[in-house]
């Protein structure tokens, strides 16, 4: 009872085939390679923010209700 052997991975790969079909997993095949290749390059371009905006380690948050209240 150990892990699956290639034919049993032969077999749901040809499942899987004959329920999803060639084309609609090529499509979803190129999503999720352009979303991948999209996070790398937002990663890449993580330093490109506006001037105006907190950065993550500042660790700033406003609440808005509470700011709200202060000035009442």
């Amino acid at each position: 009872m150990g892990g699956l052997s290639i034919w049993h991975w032969l077999i749901v790969l040809v499942i899987v085939l004959l329920v999803f079909g060639t084309k609609k997993l090529k499509n979803m095949g190129e999503d999720l390679g352009g979303a991948v290749k999209g996070f790398k390059q937002g990663m890449k371009d993580g330093s490109d923010l506006p001037a105006d905006m907190p950065k993550v380690a500042d660790r700033t948050t406003i609440d808005v209700e509470a700011r709200d209240r202060t000035r009442t």
